[in-house]
């Protein structure tokens, strides 16, 4: 909306038939929460909108942020056994649908450990590099980190990241997105280990780049997790990678 405009967010319950699942793109009918969020800005043209949730598509030039991004929306959606779809023309705005599954069950106990919890937390002196170009995903998981107890090391892109590498300060763990820009992620990861042949690596990826990785990705040390995660998820990740002996390092 270049100019302003007016956005929309709505949920409400659906049911939906198996016609009307059929239509909506979803394979199972049933009960489904629908997130509609409409705005009445310039909208897309229909190849656009063919293609909004393909990965790595984006209409944004070179430089600016990509958000969240369409197709990890999308991935999450399959995960979940909803489904997203869009509607939009040139002038006419844009909406997007989410149908999330619905459950009518209380929430049973929850074993979950509290995110404090001793299993979760840094040895002394644990230190994290962290590379995120995406602001907000950075400044969560450096916050995560630091509640810990880890000492947090931010950049936000790959070369300020190698120049963190090439210095002696200590790290034990590098957490790093794949699509970072001037160098991607694989790559930093590469140089690193030149540099520090026993770092470990935990990739941060959309579900959409995850299905499209290529069997010997990881190498020995290196791990990937895909987002959106949950924050003790993330914390159980960190804490093992660090902790463990990985074979052939």
């Amino acid at each position: 909306m270049p100019d302003g405009g007016r956005l929309t967010i709505r949920t409400h319950n659906v049911h939906l038939g198996q016609a009307e699942a059929a239509k909506a793109g979803i394979a199972k009918a049933g009960d489904y929460v629908c997130v509609c969020v409409a705005d009445t800005g310039a909208g897309m043209t229909a190849d656009v909108m063919a293609r909004a949730f393909d990965p790595f598509f984006t209409t944004k030039p070179i430089g600016q942020g990509t958000g969240l991004g369409l197709s990890m929306i999308y991935g999450f959606m399959q995960q979940t056994g909803g489904h997203a779809n869009i509607e939009s023309a040139p002038g006419e705005g844009t909406t997007v649908r989410l149908y999330l599954p619905r459950c009518a069950e209380c929430a049973a106990d929850d074993d979950t450990l509290p995110l404090n919890a001793p299993a979760y937390r840094a040895e002394a002196g644990d230190t994290v590099l962290v590379l995120e170009d995406e602001i907000i995903v950075r400044g969560i998981v450096v916050e995560v980190l630091e509640d810990l107890g880890y000492h947090a090391i931010e950049a936000a892109d790959g070369p300020a990241g190698l120049e963190i590498l090439r210095s002696n300060r200590r790290i034990d763990l590098l957490v790093t997105d794949i699509g970072l820009p001037g160098l991607n992620g694989r790559q930093v990861a590469e140089a690193a280990r030149l540099l520090r042949p026993k770092l470990k690596i935990l990739f941060m990826t959309g579900y959409a780049e995850t299905a499209a990785m290529a069997d010997g990705f990881l190498a020995p040390g290196m791990e990937m997790i895909t987002k959106p995660f949950a924050i003790d998820s993330l914390a159980t990740r960190i804490k093992s990678i660090i902790e463990s002996t990985a074979p052939g390092l």
